[in-house]
This record gives structure tokens, sequence and C-alpha cells, in this order.
């Protein structure tokens, strides 16, 4: 059988299932809204829009046009060569009996007995097919907006994220919230500060066709048809003010696909309540050793247990190395003593500790530094090996207490010292499994069963959602190098380390400093409990990005900023043509 054959058989059993057969008498439907109702069942196969074919033909526009003409459709040659023009009169008579208005034709379901039901359904086809020309003409960009935003790098990264999935609820076609604290909600009203970049991601969850637009800020998604297919768009809240958003296939809207996006002046939404700002400023390490003769440092981190913002309008209880994650910026020289004390804050509900990767000794200090609440131990070790190493609460569970913010990085200067560079910066990426999904506001609880299914909401540099982008960027100026010492607390994931618009001119992988260091270099891998050194020389002023280049991390928090002022440079980089 032939695609098309198949594909009409559909259709024939689709409308058996409405009720429309010969052996079933069909329900009596007299008016356009009924024709509609029947309508539905035949929407898997013929669309009303223009061009777009599925099993059958698009029949937008079908009164008046001749039969087996629409382009991009296999029609049978009974079809193409009956030089029928449908109209009311034509239309019923092939709805009444296919076959006998059309022998060969591949239509081969018994027809529509009841001559109400017919007239309905060509009624909803006339009103549909009018209105053809008008709404459904509507074409912009899934990125939407002017063309001029459609050049802003502003776009590049979305400032909050929404996910629909459609799906049938109280009796109506809906969509439903997926994730925050839009969850379970039907229609929910998407609620952002003006001037964001907004994505929405749209999950199709009952099968049928939908889409969904919000005429008034010019905004279309794509079609999606078929359970678990998807797609997301991306727009700019330019303009305050509520605007509907709806799905745009025939009757869709009318069954309940229609809710509000609200667009808020920035200083009008409710600001989260006073909690602690656990991110690690990226500038905040200690200036490189100048000196050449071995020294004995005396370290001491305190472990703090805090409520500390994760995102806007979320909080996580942290355990942390000095209130900050990452936790403080060691430095020393190789060859170096340190004395360590770690110490745990009273208020402190488990017993913390720190295994040192730099230190050689059991459990790298954490067989001895396990310090209760109140407590505080010391141990001294020498630095004998240069690099750049990661330490980390080593507590059992070990994998929640690093996932709750407890690690940090430890630099062994070697001799001779790094070259010299301009800008230093400490980046570190981790994973947070909050029981509740990615966005959820208000506070957030640990998630053993995630975390032992490797199965994270938020992925983050330095803490938090935003902590390298709205908090604490990083600056740096034409003409500068740039040093970012970058490392994985983890527990589970490995980091494929990025800067969107740079290469590394100098990379030391695994944090080894012994060997050279690789040149030219765009991505570099770094597992948990890894660490990375890369230099790059700033040629060319805007913003650059931080990524994982497992890209998906993105919408999950992942991202951080490094902007980049000084006079252009077009020999190196410009829009347009020289």
């Amino acid at each position: 059988m032939r695609k098309s054959s198949l594909l009409l058989a559909t259709l024939a059993i689709g409308l058996a299932i409405a009720g429309l057969s010969l052996a079933t008498p069909p329900v009596l439907a007299d008016t356009a809204a009924d024709g509609e109702k029947t309508y539905k069942k035949c929407q898997a196969c013929h669309s009303l829009d223009a061009g777009r074919h599925r099993a059958g033909p698009s029949l937008s526009g079908v009164f008046g046009a001749k039969a087996g003409a629409a382009d991009g459709y296999a029609f049978s040659a009974a079809m193409e060569n009956s030089g029928i023009v449908w109209d009311e009169e034509s239309l019923d008579a092939f709805l009444a009996n296919p076959r006998e208005m059309l022998p060969g034709t591949r239509m081969f379901f018994p027809g529509i007995r009841r001559e109400e039901d017919r007239k309905a359904v060509i009624a909803y086809l006339r009103q549909e097919s009018d209105a053809s020309g008008q709404s459904r003409e509507m074409v912009v960009p899934s990125l939407a907006g002017s063309g001029s935003d459609l050049d802003n790098p502003d776009l590049y990264t979305s400032d909050v994220n929404f996910t629909l999935r459609t799906n049938i609820a109280e009796g109506k076609m809906v969509y439903m919230g997926v994730g925050g604290d839009i969850e379970g909600v039907i229609n929910p009203n998407l609620r952002v500060r003006e001037g964001y970049v907004v994505q929405i991601t749209l999950i199709n969850g009952d099968g049928e066709e939908h889409d969904f637009v919000v005429p008034e800020l010019g905004v279309r998604s794509e079609f999606i048809t078929g359970v678990g297919s998807s797609t997301t768009l991306v727009f700019k809240a330019a303009e305050v003010g509520s605007f509907s958003y709806y799905c745009s296939v025939a009757g869709h809207r009318a069954a309940g696909m229609e809710g509000l996006v609200t667009v808020i002046p920035a200083g009008e939404l409710a600001e989260l309540a006073t909690v602690r700002d656990i991110v690690r400023d990226p500038t905040d390490l200690p200036p490189a050793i100048t000196a050449d003769t071995s020294r004995v440092h005396n370290v001491t981190i305190d472990t703090i247990e805090l409520e500390g913002q994760l995102a806007d309008g979320t909080t996580y209880r942290y355990w942390t190395f000095g209130g900050k994650v990452p936790g403080p910026f060691l430095r020393v020289r190789v060859g170096d003593t340190v004395n360590l004390t770690l110490t745990n804050d009273p208020d402190s509900a488990v017993i913390h500790s720190v295994d040192f990767h730099a230190v050689t000794g059991p459990g790298g200090g954490a067989a001895y530094l396990q310090v209760p609440p109140g407590g505080s131990k010391t141990i001294t070790f020498k630095a004998i090996v240069p690099g750049l190493f990661v330490y980390h609460c080593a507590t059992p569970m070990v994998s929640h207490h690093i996932a709750s913010g407890m690690y940090g990085m430890i630099l062994v200067e070697p001799d001779p010292a790094l070259p010299a560079v301009d800008r230093e910066f400490y980046v570190m990426q981790g994973e947070l499994y909050t029981q509740a999904r990615f966005g959820t506001r208000g506070g957030q609880y640990f998630s053993v069963e995630k975390l032992l299914d490797e199965a994270p909401e938020y992925f983050v540099f330095n803490g938090a959602v935003g902590a390298l982008t709205a908090d604490y960027p990083l600056r740096a100026e034409v003409g500068e190098t740039v040093r970012i010492y970058f490392g994985v607390g983890g527990p589970n994931f490995t980091s494929a380390f990025h800067v969107i618009g740079e290469m590394f001119d100098r990379a030391w992988e695994w944090g080894g400093v012994i060997s050279p260091p690789e040149l030219g270099i765009q991505t570099v891998s770094v597992p948990p409990g890894g660490a990375l050194i890369v230099d790059f020389k700033i040629e060319v002023p805007g913003r650059y990005i931080l990524v994982d280049h497992a890209l998906s991390r993105l919408e999950r928090g992942l991202v951080g900023f490094l902007y980049v002022e000084g006079e252009e440079n077009p020999e190196i980089y410009q829009t347009g043509t020289r």
C-alpha cells in the first residue's frame, strides 16, 4: 500500500472512531461549532495550514480549489484527473460516499450518512477557509523581535525559562506547567521582568498538533505533532503589560489552550527575602607568590552551614568552607609547609572534614580531620608536587557534602613560576540535587534519591544560578592576558570547559604544571575532582560566555560572562565585510 493510501486509511479510522461510519449513527451536528468537534478527529491527517500536509492534504482554502492540485502532496490519479472544483455541493457528495462520487479514490471510508453532520463539517471548513488568509498567516521567527533584537548578543542566553506540556485536563485542551512555580498549573501566568530574554520549551503531551503564539509580542513557535515532540522559542519581553498566549491550531484556543504572559517593570517584582550570598567572587584569590625560598603558611578554614541564595527567589541549605562556594583559593609554592586548621561551626548539624588532593598522607588529611560541630583539628603537610589541586569534604556521605558546596582549590606554584598575566579568575563547577524541580521558588531541600541516580536539578558555576552573570561577571580589557583557574567539584559530572569566542593560548590540562602546556585549545574535559589552568589574550571587545560544552546544562544554570572593554579590532573581527 502506498504511503498516501495508508495515511488516508488512518483518516478513515479516525472518522470511524468519531462515530461517522455507516455502522454507527453519528452524533447530531448542525452548526460550525459542532463541525469543529467532529473535525478534531480529522486533524491527525488534515491540517488547516496552507501547504502543511500530513497523512492527507491540507484543507486550507479548500473552497474554490481544484481537486488534486495542491502542491507538495501525492494525490491519486483519480483525484488529479477528476476536474472537481470543491464547493459545498461537491464536498457534500464526497463526504457522503467518496468511492461512489470518485471511483479510484484512495479515501475508502464509507462516508458520513447524516446530512446534518456533513453540513456541520462543511460549515466549519468554510469558516476556517475564510479565515485562512488572516490570523494563520502570521509568520515570525522562533527568536522573536525586531531585526536589531535578533542581532543583540543578550539573546544568546536566556534570563528565565518556562516549560509547558500540552495536555487534556478538566475536559479541556490545556498547557500544563512543568517545573518551578508553574508545576502542574493549567495555562500558567508566565510572569517576567521587562527586558528579560524569555525561553519557552513546548512539549507535546497529547499527540495532537499544537503551537504557542503571542501575537501582540510577535511570537510564534513551530508546530509540534506526536507525543514527546518538542520545540523551543526565545523572545525578549520588551513591552510592559499582559499578553495572551494560545495555540493557533483551529479550535484549540476555544478548547482551552490560552493563558497570559505578564511583563512587569523590573522594580515591581517582589525581591527575595534577605539571605546570605554564598557566591565566591571569581577575583577573590591571593596574588602570585614572588618569594624564591620556602615558607610556612598558617591556614584556617571554617566549615559553615547556612541558607544561601541558589537562584532568583530560591534558597538552599549550603554546606561550605568559609561561607562561600567554592571554598577559599589557597596559594603556596612547591616546597612550602602548610599548617592547616579546620574548624566546624558550633551551629553545624553534622561532622565535616577536608581532603586535599595536594596532600600526601591518609585521606589527603581527611582521615584525621573529621571535625564535629564546635570542634577544631590541625594537620601539617609539605607541598611536594606543583599544580592546581581540588580539595573537598570527605565525611560520609561524601557526595552529599560535595554536592552541598564543600569544595575548593589550592594552587601549588611551580619553580620557576607560571608566566605572569594581567588578570586571574577562580571558577569551579558543581551540581545540586534538590527535591523540587529546577526553577521552583522558595526553600529547597537535598534529595539523596536524585544524587544516587546522578540526576541533578542544577548545574552551577561558583555555587549559584547567575553567579558569574548577574552577580560577579568576569571583567577585563582588550590587550590583557587572562588566566582562569578552573575546577570541578562535582560530585558526578565531567565538564567540557569552553569560552565561547576564544581559544586557550595555553592550557595546563588536569592542573599539572610540570609538563609544558598544550597550545591553541578550544575545549578541555575536566573530571570531577579535577582542575585546569588556561591563559588567553583578549583582542576584541564584547561579551564572552563561559560554558560546559554539554550545553543542555546551560538550561539548568551553568553559564558565566566575561565582559571585555576596549577599542574595536577590525583586523581580527568585525561585522559585515571589509
